[in-house]
């Protein structure tokens, strides 16, 4: 009887853990994509020119921008479960029509011009495998829409957190190019950085593509969608910072990967295609062909979830049906905003002589510039005591919320400062 008194506990303790452990499996998700997503093909190409253009020294600056991503995708995730709205919605309920549109406009732009940067990684990807842009594009942008239109809920979400398992491959890359792990994790801790345009200006599109403006709306809508409830924030927490922390993981890699090979040697790139076939001779073959399949990887996961945080945005604003698990027939606001985007950022990519580089770059340049008043609404939101009850900011809270606001507002201050000087 002793021993079957002992054995209870235990058995408890595990069945216990047992459940907990399924409960934080059924969450998983906003988190996860939300932040290995910000590792697309314009975050992989500034992550690589940070590298290769000043080594180990800019690391803190993604340390930081990681910091910021946990902060506030914890919270919009936050206030979409307590509110059971998306971003978009909250902001017309709480600071009124005009306000939603302006942040509608913002995302939209911010989106379409991300989601161009992902259609450039598959043409760069592709191109480095001998597939033409004009056969990997049209291709790449039909298999996501018939993904994201045939599928449910479920099963979509499966899939996606399947494909982001290729982002071991930058893993292997970093280890691979034999980087100097003391200067690394100095560059990571110890805050330098040259007072040049330059080095601003690819400061600024760091924390641009690793807090981008798509995803503080995603990660909102989808928890919505996802019907997460208050009683799972304490699991959707550890999610977003899963997610979080695998982002800035995965560009530190790339990082040093760069830094090790392409800063030592001098050698310049304009894009992560760029660095994938400048690797190989550096590196090796396989570790420029692992960098190449996880631009790919990388480049089909974001072309899938960042249109869908402009179908919630626009369907938030107008008060339409926004679902994965609805038909198309019920819900086409939705399925026609996801096509129209994928479409828009497809062709323009497919226009001779498109500037892809610049796209690429730039784009996350325009995300930081866009960022700052989403953030500005979302503080207020967070604030409000009407809209989120007992999840209310706490002061503590808030003032981390002001300081990575302030962090974000200095990049593009500095930035402005030196175009203009």
């Amino acid at each position: 009887m002793a021993a079957t008194g002992d054995q209870a506990p235990a058995g408890a303790v595990r069945a216990g853990r047992r459940t907990r452990l399924l409960a934080l499996v059924a969450v998983l998700g906003p988190g996860l994509l939300a932040g290995l997503s910000d590792d697309d093909p314009a975050g992989i190409t500034t992550y690589s020119v940070l590298g290769a253009q000043y080594g180990y020294q800019l690391l803190w600056v993604l340390l930081l921008s990681t910091l910021a991503l946990i902060v506030f995708h914890s919270l919009g995730a936050r206030m979409g479960v307590v509110t059971g709205q998306g971003l978009i919605g909250l902001i017309r309920q709480r600071y009124g029509v005009r306000a939603g549109g302006i942040a509608l406009v913002v995302l939209v732009v911010a989106n379409v011009g991300t989601t161009c940067a992902e259609f450039a990684g598959i043409a760069g990807g592709f191109e480095l495998f001998g597939v033409s842009r004009y056969v990997a594009v049209p291709v790449a942008a039909v298999a996501v829409t018939v993904l994201m239109n045939r599928g449910n809920f479920h099963r979509v979400e499966h899939i996606l957190i399947g494909l982001s398992a290729v982002f071991v491959a930058y893993v292997a890359a970093g280890i691979l190019a034999g980087p100097d792990w003391g200067q690394a994790f100095y560059g990571l801790v110890v805050p330098t950085m040259p007072l040049t345009r330059d080095a601003v200006l690819i400061a600024t599109a760091t924390v641009g593509t690793t807090l981008a403006p798509w995803g503080l709306s995603f990660i909102q809508s989808y928890a919505v969608d996802k019907k997460l409830t208050v009683a799972d924030l304490r699991y959707e927490r550890i999610d977003v910072a899963t997610g979080a922390v695998l982002t800035g993981v995965i560009g530190f890699f790339v990082v040093v990967a760069c830094a090790a090979t392409l800063h030592v040697q001098g050698v310049a790139i304009n894009d992560a295609a760029d660095a994938a076939g400048a690797l190989e001779p550096l590196a090796g073959s396989l570790a420029s062909a692992l960098f190449a399949i996880g631009l790919i990887g990388a480049a089909l996961l974001a072309a899938a979830v960042l249109p869908l945080s402009t179908a919630y945005s626009i369907c938030e604003y107008t008060g339409s049906e926004a679902a994965l698990d609805d038909r198309f027939a019920d819900a086409k606001p939705f399925y026609l905003s996801y096509v129209v985007v994928i479409g828009v950022s497809a062709l323009i990519v497919l226009l001779p002589d498109a500037p892809l580089i610049p796209i690429l770059v730039l784009s996350q340049v325009l995300n930081a510039v866009l960022l700052l008043p989403l953030l500005v609404f979302m503080y207020g939101i967070a604030r409000d005591r009407d809209l989120m009850g007992d999840h209310t900011a706490s002061r503590p809270a808030a003032a981390l919320y002001l300081a990575t606001i302030a962090f974000i507002a200095l990049c593009v201050g500095a930035l402005f400062v030196l175009n203009v000087a």
